[in-house]
């Protein structure tokens, strides 16, 4: 619940997505519960996006309602998306459990580098791919969102950004697309875990219901106090602060992989 808080509140504050904080917390917490060490990241995974789909549900709720989603874009995106996080848990399963913590160690290294200095978008009058190329890119974005446990906004808004979309539009359609992700990911991880031996007590497949209902329940009733936060708080400030929080984060689970 205490994890769930702090997600809660850097959600709000920060508009970032809950798994850069889920994944890494639950790889050091789930091991003092006596967690088969093999299994960890798997449930760790499991666990964020399975949060992320009640998360991510207001956000498409709320975009819909300011009128930030193009259904027309959506519609093209969706299949890609659902099939793609569909396969993720079935493709974690045969990745080896060390070579998954460094993999995601080191995306949270490359995020904390973008959250301290952004790439900004620059204007350009690109439109987006075919289908088919949009449906290839969105099933291999969705495949790796799935092996990290989060919604992929950090990669879907610059794509569509660097594809002629408008700021509000491709923030919109990237909440929608973290929803596929969260949503079809844990259906991929409950199928792939349901009748894996050794797996502690209140999983459903992969997925640790204690933990999810902890970090669901606090988080959904402090991200509110992070948006106020974020109307009078230095923002930018904040953002290098959580940035040099991160790259540690992601040396310590290089180490910690390496070193077994």
């Amino acid at each position: 619940m205490a994890l769930g808080s702090v997600v809660g509140f850097m959600a709000g504050l920060l508009g970032i997505g809950g798994g850069l904080i889920v994944v890494p917390a639950l790889f050091y917490l789930l091991p003092k519960l006596g967690v088969n060490a093999d299994y960890v990241p798997l449930i760790a995974i499991a666990t964020s996006l399975a949060n992320m789909v009640l998360t991510t549900f207001s956000s498409v709720a709320a975009h819909h309602r300011r009128q930030n989603l193009d259904w027309n874009v959506a519609k093209v995106l969706v299949p890609g998306i659902f099939i793609g996080a569909m396969l993720s848990g079935s493709v974690a399963s045969y990745i080896p459990a060390e070579a998954m913590k460094q993999f995601f160690a080191v995306f949270v290294i490359l995020m904390a580098i973008n959250m301290a200095k952004p790439i900004k978008a620059e204007a350009n009058v690109r439109s987006l791919p075919s289908v088919p190329v949009l449906f290839v890119l969105m099933v291999v974005i969705a495949i790796l969102c799935g092996l990290l446990g989060i919604g992929g906004g950090v990669i879907i808004v610059p794509l569509l950004c660097y594809f002629g979309q408008k700021m509000q539009r491709a923030v919109g359609l990237s909440s929608m697309a973290g929803f596929c992700v969260a949503l079809a990911g844990s259906i991929g991880y409950i199928i792939a875990g349901w009748n894996v031996p050794d797996l502690p007590s209140g999983t459903m497949g992969y997925i640790y219901t204690p933990a999810l209902i902890g970090i669901a329940l606090t988080s959904t009733l402090v991200a509110p106090l992070g948006v106020k936060a974020a109307m009078t708080w230095p923002t930018p400030t904040l953002k290098k602060v959580f940035a040099v929080f991160l790259f540690f984060v992601g040396i310590e689970l290089v180490i910690s992989s390496f070193s077994g």
